[in-house]
């Protein structure tokens, strides 16, 4: 019987950013075989929201997220659960596009929320889960 006193190794992973600092978090996090990416916006090398908009907003917060999940050790394909926050509701479609590029053949579950953001040039915010070596080779039939 495994010892109910031990605890998983931990991992964290930082974008450096200043909120990450200021607020005490990390922007993702492996506990076990448990992967959790915090909310990730769209935002340049300085930390800036990207100019080009929802679908650039989008793409890069996407990469962000790839990014850490790999970095922790997992793949996208281990993503089990996004939840994306827009500011407009009009803007879900484009973002519904961006999205599917990355999960289309994976197909997490996904929440759509609309929220306001503190900075208001953010347009877009998503946030996943992964199970680390979750995502195992489908047998064939």
């Amino acid at each position: 019987m495994p010892d109910p006193t031990a605890h998983p190794e931990r991992w964290l992973y930082s974008t450096k950013t200043k909120y990450e600092f200021q607020f005490g978090y990390s922007r993702a996090v492996r506990h076990g075989n448990l992967i959790r990416v915090a909310g990730t916006a769209g935002l340049d090398e300085n930390g800036n929201p990207l100019p080009g908009g929802i679908i650039d907003q989008t793409r890069r917060a996407l990469d962000i997220i790839k990014e850490a999940i790999e970095d922790l050790g997992g793949r996208l394909e281990d993503t089990i659960m996004t939840r994306v926050y827009v500011g407009e509701v009009a803007a879900i479609e484009s973002v519904a596009v961006v999205h599917g590029d990355f999960f289309r053949d994976i197909r997490p579950a996904t929440t759509i929320v609309q929220v306001s953001f503190i900075d208001p040039r953010i347009q877009v915010e998503i946030e996943a889960e992964a199970v680390y070596g979750g995502a195992d080779a489908k047998k064939p039939a």
